[in-house]
């Protein structure tokens, strides 16, 4: 021990200085690091509904509903966070990933599931993504339009083509290997998705300053003039979907926690960092949801940028939808490479001999190393993409999509694991007062699922009675 003091490596209590005990590099996130890091994968696209939600709503249920997500989303984060180590909060095995933390503590058949929730969420987001881009991309487009013609105008522009462009940039992109190491990826996408959550909030703020006027009621949409009493009730379910899917980051947290150094230990330091990023979302997405329904009431748009409640600055909307194109340019990658992994891993473990599978060929690039190309991830990743395109095209519904997305996301990855891993980790007694209150929350959550589940896939239905596919 003594000899070991003098190490430089090592401290006086024998512990790596360079080192931690899992062998890993030194983690040195904080606190604030980690709260970052939350708040740039929480604020993203789903920020774009939340006024057509609270129209939904209403003033009473809006806000409420906005606050309840906000709470169970931080209960649920502080039970996974006690996750992250298997066993002992200090010395206990390290889960670096959602999966591996729900293999460690639930095991068996709960993996798969979760394996095959987690990977069709994943390949939902891609299409949610082409669809939100395009719009956008059709936004920009449109508002040009609107500018030289005057809001009267037509102006009526097809989404097929930019969904395609949008699918050409993925494949293209698909095929650059670790995408989501890209070291400044991160810094842009926050820039981004900060720009056009800003510009949208500046915006309803800028309506309701010039109008002086609140918009909107208590009880949300008008029955009879805007919409029948069914479509009300499908709409406050979609409207639950939209805000879920808003909130929607369990799967990564254990990534970012992984991140963290210790001491304090990294279920302490994550506890805080979810209380203080999940407060800042909520005041962010109160202002963004309410400002917007009270700059548009009833009328308030799917997308609260590419619906045309606003048209001028005309430029200042092109800048938001802009931003929201190159932000989800690198999403739906840093989203996909999990699923890229999972299947280029399980076919290469099948097929080990396969030179199509394991083969990598040099391309000679001018002043680069050479770009080394997999045959076989060249055409799994251009397939997948190309599905996710036809997807988009064929349901470019993007209120309903995201609903979609967050009523199946939201019960399973945000709710129902945590609840049931804590409940392993701790020991809980079955029938115990703690773990019947936590089974209620998880039933109350998967009831609160299933209803935006069908108000979105309803939301669809409706759609699709009116719409063409390659005409929008």
């Amino acid at each position: 021990m003594a000899e070991r003091a003098f190490d430089v490596s090592v401290n006086v209590y024998g512990e790596s200085k360079c080192f931690d005990d899992d062998g890993r590099l030194k983690r040195t996130g904080s606190v604030w690091t980690a709260s970052a890091h939350i708040i740039t994968a929480v604020i993203g696209s789903g920020v774009l509904s939340l006024a057509w939600a609270t129209a939904q709503l209403g003033w009473v249920a809006g806000p409420t509903v906005l606050l309840l997500f906000s709470f169970v989303t931080y209960y649920t984060s502080a039970l996974l966070s006690d996750c992250y180590r298997t066993g002992d909060p200090v010395t206990g095995k390290r889960n670096y990933t959602y999966m591996d933390a729900v293999r460690a503590n639930l095991g068996g058949f709960q993996v798969k599931i979760c394996g095959v929730i987690q990977y069709l969420n994943l390949f939902g987001v891609a299409i949610g993504y082409t669809i939100a881009s395009s719009i956008s991309m059709v936004a920009v487009k449109r508002s040009d339009c609107f500018h030289k013609h005057g809001h009267q105008a037509t102006c009526h522009v097809s989404s097929t083509p930019y969904i395609v462009m949008f699918g050409v940039m993925e494949i293209i992109f698909s095929q650059i290997p670790d995408f989501d190491q890209i070291s400044w990826l991160s810094i842009v996408a926050a820039v981004m998705s900060f720009t056009y959550s800003t510009i949208g909030l500046g915006l309803g703020v800028a309506q309701v300053a010039e109008t002086g006027k609140i918009e909107g009621s208590l009880t949300g949409i008008s029955i009879g003039t805007e919409v029948t009493e069914m479509q009300k009730i499908w709409r406050s379910f979609q409207a639950l979907g939209a805000i879920a899917f808003a909130y929607s980051y369990s799967l990564i947290l254990i990534e970012i926690q992984d991140t963290l150094k210790s001491p304090p230990t990294e279920a302490k330091t994550m506890k805080r960092a979810t209380l203080i990023s999940v407060a800042v979302t909520t005041v962010f997405y109160m202002l963004c949801g309410c400002f917007g329904y009270a700059a548009f009431g009833d009328q308030s748009p799917g997308n609260l940028l590419t619906g045309f409640g606003f048209y001028n600055p005309y430029w200042l909307l092109d800048i938001a939808n802009i931003a929201i194109v190159v932000h989800l340019v690198g999403a739906y990658q840093v989203y996909c490479q999990p699923l890229f992994a999972f299947v280029e891993k399980t076919a290469a473990d099948w097929y080990p001999d396969s030179k199509i599978i394991t083969k990598e060929i040099d391309v000679p690039i001018p002043g680069c190393k050479p770009f080394k190309l997999n045959l076989f991830r060249l055409i799994w990743r251009t397939i997948f993409v190309i599905i996710t395109t036809l997807i988009s095209m064929l349901m470019p519904f993007f209120n309903d999509v995201v609903g979609i997305l967050g009523a199946f996301g939201f019960w399973p990855l945000t709710v129902y694991f945590p609840v049931e891993m804590y409940i392993v980790q701790k020991k809980i007694p079955k029938w115990s007062g703690r773990w019947i209150c936590l089974q209620i929350l998880s039933g109350a959550c998967l009831v609160i699922s299933i209803a935006a589940a069908a108000g979105s896939f309803a939301g669809v239905v409706s759609d699709l009675q009116v719409y063409r596919p390659f005409k929008s």
